[in-house]
């Protein structure tokens, strides 16, 4: 049976070295994504792809702040779903190109997800997820006015924080599902998904101002997908330990167990590698074979040995 293996790209994917993200930039680093991407599946593997959205949403929330006196500000899954849209539509013209050149015989299908969240998730209570650009006191309050929550951040002034809930479900995974066992390399939940929640009286799906960690929803996709390999593509080739300290080394090859307790003393920035690393230990202990982090580059050798990247086992 052929393996099945989901990559989470990194926002570093999707935008210029420089973190240009205009449009010519974002399809000139999608293009050189595409291509890392394509040689994983020409290992033979079943690929289901998800993307991060980070620059993309802060532009969106840019364009609502200067334009708010003239046009009606969106909401944040509203920006979620367009940026999907968007990532999606450039990545599958990028990877049909990429295997079309490698003379591979798969085409692409991108889908607007949704992921499940619960409207009672402590998240809502604290937002804690900063999004968008800093702004001066003065501007920040009118925002806050609006209903919108914003924090001091020092030097660089203020920034909005928002509601960043635990994935429940992908709402679409059956649609995933089908699309990659029709043999379509399948662009997905980027950004984490479009966050929606159950309506209480009837069950009904509504969207909500939330954003997910794209890695942690990536983790929820592979195991509702059964997948045998979940591969977070980042900056780095390894994950370290003792970053920036004389002692740093980079992790080959490690168990759950000893990941854990490595996240447990602190190793991993929150805002970083740690919802990376967190992500990695989900897929693995509800039964998943492997996960790796490296870097793009990397990827397919990942995929194809055992001895690229950080390898966590069971």
């Amino acid at each position: 049976m052929t393996s099945r293996v989901v990559i989470a790209l990194g926002g570093n994917a999707m935008t210029g070295p420089d973190g240009s993200a205009t449009p010519g930039a974002q399809r000139t680093a999608i293009r050189e994504a595409a291509g890392h991407i394509a040689d994983v599946v020409a290992t033979g593997v079943e690929v289901v792809l998800t993307h991060g959205n980070g620059p993309q949403v802060g532009n969106l929330l840019v364009k609502n702040e200067l334009a708010a006196h003239v046009v009606p500000p969106v909401p944040l899954d509203w920006c979620v779903a367009q940026t999907q849209a968007t990532i999606g539509f450039t990545l599958t013209d990028e990877l049909d190109a990429a295997l079309a050149t490698r003379a591979l015989p798969q085409r692409t299908a991108g889908l607007v997800t949704r992921t499940l969240v619960d409207p009672d998730d402590p998240g809502f209570r604290e937002p804690s997820k900063p999004v968008g650009r800093f702004l001066p006191r003065e501007e920040a309050e009118r925002f806050i006015a609006l209903g919108q929550t914003w924090e001091d951040r020092g030097e660089r002034g203020w920034r909005r924080v928002v509601a960043s809930p635990e994935p429940q479900t992908v709402v679409d995974s059956p649609a995933i599902h089908a699309l990659a066992a029709a043999g379509f390399v399948v662009v997905c939940a980027g950004g984490g998904g479009v966050p929606v929640v159950a309506d209480r009286a009837g069950g009904a799906l509504r969207g909500v101002e939330a954003v997910i960690d794209k890695d942690l929803t990536a983790a929820l996709l592979a195991r509702e997908l059964d997948a045998d390999l979940l591969v977070i593509a980042t900056d780095v080739p390894h994950v370290v330990v003792g970053f920036g300290t004389p002692s740093a080394r980079p992790l080959h090859r490690v168990t759950a167990t000893e990941l854990r307790a490595l996240a447990a003393a602190g190793e991993f920035a929150r805002g970083s590698m740690g919802p990376k690393v967190e992500a990695a230990l989900r897929f693995v202990d509800s039964g998943g074979a492997r996960a790796v982090i490296t870097s793009l580059e990397h990827i397919a050798d990942a995929v194809s040995r055992h001895d690229a990247g950080t390898q966590i086992t069971r």
